[in-house]
């Protein structure tokens, strides 16, 4: 792939001989509000187009300027798909995307961040292995409003005129400044294809070639890779006329992740947690063995499609009872269904007994085996267990659902003796047996609260403002958040273990990390889909639910 690195003699301000000009017009382009989102950079081979990108995307303001930056995001699109680009530049701006047109909805309706304001740098379009589906893509990226993009395009592509014909764009052309020394650089060697068939080759192999073959040698027109034909099916990877054992299903689960830049180990954890119980039985054992390298463990993993055993349906909310329950995960869906299934296994256990108008979006367990549940108007329900309930839980659970009545919450969690409700303004409030306790924790609305009842009990809240938030009713919460990054928290889960508490929280941008508040290496995992959910058991594994997956890890070292 074309290098984008700026030359060495370069001093981050100043572009290579040649350039000053279509230098000082992009950075024109950049400052003017009234310019088009797009700008095409375009030129002959050797005119210094790709090196004029490496420049801009380093360039910044003088020492001793206290000028805020534009992020600039570089993107080489040699060799990739269209499938790849969507994925890559979803990775880059943090929003997570399963197709093309998933990019496109990211970006126009999340929320504004950032990473969000960029300006993405795409570099040798001619070079792409699918150029007329990016240029698609791209045409259909300038219209989001939120970015910016510049594009690289070798003069006589394609690509200039279709994306001039269909948008407002600038365009920087360096054809009449040849690159010094009058001299095209060498076409970069061809790289061989990998065994596609192969777990370890794949894993190993560069990640944009792993996907160019397998949507253009595998993949029939109409799934993810194209803009073209109908909606994308459900599983792409079944759409494929060779599935390569099962290998191809999984890269395309999880193909965001998967694409990243990382150790062959944590990609070969990834693609293991994405195989499909119809995979061959041979890749699983030679996964296993690139993932003793990485700190997990994969316990199991249901997908869209299993059978033995089934696949749970999509993932909205996720639980890890206790008490009566214990050893139960309780899974709700988009319809307001709860189902029970069996931690050791995923098999079915059974359905929550309950009737909640619209959609449930949290569930908290209490010990005592009742489940409180929240629904999407922010209201509360209680689906009580077979044991009777002592009179003074049910004149708690009163007097909470009485209050989000009035005032609807935006996330719960029970222990004994407490019921912890989130709020749309960032407050987080703990109703007990003594009294309410309120901490005003996030800035923006509370995603997500959970409670640990140990000898210290304490709240963990996630807020729309990227931080995870420890608090013990009663005093003042911590300073510090557990952790801060610049995506919405969108769940949250904490419970005692053997190995003392832990606390699992996923963004918005499709990570999940495990940390252990009393001190301890924190563990990360990306599945590539959208995360919807996760849990930590009592056992202290981590269950990670999306649309179409439930994973299950245990950290393969228990005092990580």
């Amino acid at each position: 792939m074309p290098s984008a690195t700026p030359s060495p003699a370069w001093d981050g301000r100043r572009p290579a001989i040649g350039t000053e000009a279509e230098a000082a017009a992009l950075l024109g382009w950049l400052t003017d509000p009234e310019a088009p989102r797009l700008c095409v950079v375009t030129g002959e081979r050797g005119s210094g187009k790709t090196a004029l990108l490496g420049w801009f995307a380093a360039y910044g303001p003088r020492a001793g300027r206290p000028r805020r930056r534009t992020a600039r995001v570089l993107v080489p699109l040699a060799g990739q798909s269209v499938l790849g680009a969507a994925w890559t530049i979803a990775d880059r701006l943090g929003v997570v995307a399963k197709s093309p047109g998933d990019l496109v909805d990211a970006l126009a309706t999340s929320e504004a961040r950032p990473a969000g304001r960029a300006v993405l740098l795409l570099t040798d379009l001619h070079a792409a292995a699918e150029p007329a589906g990016i240029t698609r893509l791209i045409g259909e990226l300038a219209g989001v409003g939120r970015i910016r993009l510049v594009v690289e395009a070798r003069s006589g592509s394609p690509a200039p005129g279709q994306l001039r014909a269909e948008r407002r764009v600038t365009v920087v052309d360096l054809d009449g400044d040849p690159a010094p020394g009058g001299r095209a650089p060498a076409e970069p060697p061809a790289r061989p294809e990998p065994d596609l068939s192969d777990p370890v080759a794949v894993c190993v192999a560069d990640p944009v070639l792993v996907t160019t073959a397998y949507v253009t040698g595998a993949a029939p027109a109409g799934v993810p890779g194209t803009l073209d034909g109908p909606e994308a099916p459900a599983h792409p990877g079944e759409a494929g006329a060779d599935d390569h054992g099962g290998l191809r299903a999984a890269w395309m689960r999880a193909g965001q992740s998967l694409c990243r830049a990382q150790d062959p180990s944590e990609r070969a954890l990834v693609l293991l947690a994405a195989l499909g119980d119809g995979a061959d039985p041979r890749l699983r054992p030679a996964l296993a063995d690139l993932v003793r390298r990485t700190p997990w463990r994969l316990r199991w993993a249901r997908h869209r499609g299993d059978l033995t055993p089934p696949w749970p349906g999509p993932v909205t909310v996720l639980g890890s009872a206790g008490g009566p329950l214990e050893g139960t995960l309780l899974v709700g869906d988009r319809t307001g269904a709860v189902r029970l299934l069996h931690e050791a296994d995923a098999s079915p256990g059974g359905r929550l007994a309950h009737t909640v108008p619209g959609r449930v979006t949290a569930l908290a367990p209490a010990p005592d085996g009742t489940v409180l549940l929240l629904d999407d108007r922010g209201r509360l329900h209680v689906v009580r267990g077979t044991t009777p309930r002592p009179p003074y839980l049910e004149r708690l659970t009163e007097a909470v659902s009485a209050t989000l009545a009035r005032h609807p919450g935006t996330a719960l969690a029970a222990i004994a003796g407490s019921v912890v409700v989130g709020d749309r303004l960032g407050s987080v409030h703990a109703f007990g047996l003594t009294g309410l306790h309120q901490a005003a924790s996030h800035s923006g609305r509370v995603t997500a609260v959970s409670a640990v009842d140990s000898e210290t009990p304490f709240v963990c809240s996630g807020g729309a403002d990227g931080t995870v938030r420890l608090w013990t009713p009663g005093r003042d919460p911590r300073p510090e958040p557990l952790a801060e990054r610049p995506s919405p928290v969108v769940s949250l889960h904490a419970t005692e273990t053997p190995y003392g508490p832990l606390v699992a929280a996923a963004w918005a941008d499709g990570l999940v990390e495990l940390h252990r508040p009393e001190g301890g290496r924190t563990l990360s995992f990306r599945p590539g889909p959208p995360i919807r959910a996760v849990a930590v058991t009592g056992a202290g594994s981590l269950v990670v639910g999306t649309d179409e997956s439930l994973i299950c890890l245990v950290p393969a070292d228990r005092n990580a």
